[in-house]
């Protein structure tokens, strides 16, 4: 269950007693159903990571001026008091609590820094910069009166929580401001000058800033505000009850790209995986961060020369990324291990360390040799896309000429040998006719391991409203996927659409048919669903979506699972036969 009252944690002012916070932040947060802690400004990285592991919602507090220089600036003599033990605190807080999805509001000076640590710019002195604030922006009467107006904008996070109103009265303590909102963030508000008032993320994530002071209106009993800090504290519980489906059921990526990353350089690879990069989506840290317990990592080959010289080529290259996929485990094993089964990844979770299972992208890997499968299949394989774009020795493509008409004769023994090793067969990338003669042939559930819904996005990649139903009827799965050019049309894809491909997948399949099968380093991810590090942030939109918890665990990781076992139980019985 989620925390009835999720905990807020708000960052200390640093004045003559030290840290320092004001009634008005802990009250706003009480009011709205919140608990809140108060940050100190400290230097400890490790406890500040601890904590907010603990922390369902992030309030950066106003406060004294930001250094210049951690933007690269000089000072300006308009400049006031600054921290830096706070600036370096907060900055490193922003950046962390960003990465993990943890719901963000920033207030005043909580707002520049925001901005600032997520890549954008703050004015040192809005009244000698950008030509000069002209209208007063530090009012002289008491706090809980509003001073001036803002401009809101139409459709924007902020027009949501406080109402259709365009025009709306705030007050005003600040001679610094945002300058610029950086690439994760849009500016949603505006003051009669221009100044900017609110930003909130670009990429639908729980992340808002005010310039102005809110908390400041509860002390006056004006409820005005609370509107804000009722969203901050819901998102924080969404939050919440994010983290505990994700701690206490299997979250599964279905396909990952990522070896496609990889070198000739084992020790590269595996550092390259160990850390965060911005090389690759999907890494240990990235995993850690979207609280996801296991991914398929594939070997993806493209459709090549049909020969014998290529063939051998083409089975050589499966065996190497293969390969460096173990050397990466191996080298990073305290932290992660690989899974053949749904008990193996189980196992490793309880460990506290993450699965990595293995796949082939395209049979072409096997070319005409029905054997491999077996090979294969020792060297730990869970799936094998049947093609890719191109029509091959198995079957037709949906990118393809129908060469065969759907499954070859060969085709025909690919499927009942995979079936009798236990692979699941993966149908994305395949023809629809080589897609029905696999479902009526597979005696053993099959998966499209990363495809969307025809219905939403047009493409011969995605799936058809018949083809969910059908697959649904077999006990099969459908993975959405978050490449755009499967979720939209036009190419400007977010979450969001990648949420309504899987909504409608499960009204057309039924919730216990569908799951995520993100295609990341392989042209997947979105903005709001970039990298590994912000899976959590999908469930978040699906509790939004009103999907329930046992709903959630079967989406992320349950039915793939229970695919799984299915083909790994008929390879049992197969075997006693």
């Amino acid at each position: 269950m989620s925390r009835q009252h999720p905990l807020i944690g708000i960052t200390g002012n640093y004045g003559e007693k030290g840290c320092e916070l004001a009634d008005g932040y802990y009250l706003s947060v009480l009011r709205a159903g919140g608990t809140p802690v108060a940050i100190p400004p400290h230097d400890n990285h490790e406890a500040l990571l601890s904590l907010l592991d603990t922390l369902d919602g992030i309030l950066f507090s106003g406060g004294g001026d930001i250094n210049p220089l951690l933007m690269g600036e000089e000072p300006l003599p308009q400049l006031c008091n600054v921290c830096p033990q706070r600036d370096a605190a907060e900055f490193f807080l922003a950046r962390e609590a960003f990465h993990r999805q943890i719901p963000m509001l920033g207030i005043c000076r909580g707002t520049q820094v925001m901005a600032a640590a997520l890549g954008g710019k703050v004015f040192q002195d809005i009244y000698v910069q950008d030509n000069g604030a002209r209208i007063k922006h530090t009012q002289d009467m008491p706090r809980h009166y509003a001073s001036h107006t803002i401009s809101i904008q139409d459709g924007s996070l902020l027009q949501s929580i406080f109402g259709s109103e365009q025009k709306f009265p705030v007050n005003s303590f600040h001679h610094q401001a945002v300058s610029e909102a950086g690439p994760h963030l849009k500016v949603s508000a505006v003051s009669p000058d221009g100044i900017i008032e609110a930003i909130e993320s670009s990429e639908h994530k729980a992340l808002l800033g005010v310039q102005w002071h809110p908390e400041c209106f509860i002390l006056g009993g004006d409820e005005t505000m609370m509107p804000l800090f009722r969203w901050f504290t819901e998102e924080a519980s969404i939050f919440a009850q994010a983290k505990h489906i994700h701690k206490n059921a299997i979250i599964l990526d279905s396909h990952c790209d990522t070896p496609m990353f990889f070198t000739d350089n084992n020790e590269e690879n595996s550092r390259m995986f160990g850390t965060r990069t911005d090389r690759i989506l999907v890494d240990l840290p990235k995993m850690t961060e979207g609280h996801l317990d296991a991914a398929i990592m594939v070997a993806y080959l493209p459709q090549g020369e049909r020969t014998e010289k290529a063939y051998r080529a083409a089975t050589a290259q499966t065996d190497l990324l293969l390969t460096q996929i173990e050397k990466i485990v191996e080298a990073n094993y305290d932290r992660v291990g690989l899974a053949e089964t749904a008990d193996d990844i189980m196992r490793l979770k309880a460990q506290g360390r993450k699965a990595i299972l293995r796949g082939i992208e395209n049979g072409y890997a096997i070319g005409r040799d029905l054997h491999l499968l077996e090979h294969f299949r020792q060297r730990g394989i869970v799936y094998m896309t049947l093609c890719h774009n191109g029509d091959n020795d198995i079957c037709d493509s949906a990118r393809g000429n129908a060469e065969h008409g759907g499954l070859s004769a060969f085709g025909r023994e690919v499927v009942q040998e995979m079936n009798r090793l236990g692979i699941i067969v993966d149908m994305s990338h395949a023809a629809e006719t080589s897609f029905y003669d696999v479902l009526e042939l597979s005696s053993a559930p099959i998966v499209c391991s990363h495809s969307s819904a025809r219905a939403l996005c047009d493409h011969p990649r995605n799936l058809t409203d018949d083809q969910m139903r059908a697959l649904a009827k077999r006990d099969g799965v459908a993975q959405i996927t978050v490449y755009h050019g499967f979720l939209s049309t036009d190419g400007t894809a977010t979450i969001v659409d990648a949420v309504d491909h899987l909504c409608h997948a499960a009204q057309v399949m039924g919730v216990e048919h569908v799951g995520l099968g993100t295609d990341f380093d392989g042209d997947g991810g979105v903005p709001g669903l970039a990298d590994a590090s912000e899976i959590i942030n999908f469930t978040r939109h699906l509790l939004h979506r009103h999907f329930t918890e046992e709903d959630i665990r079967l989406i992320m990781g349950g039915n793939f699972l229970r695919v799984m076992e299915a083909c790994n139980r008929l390879k049992t019985i197969q075997q006693l036969i």
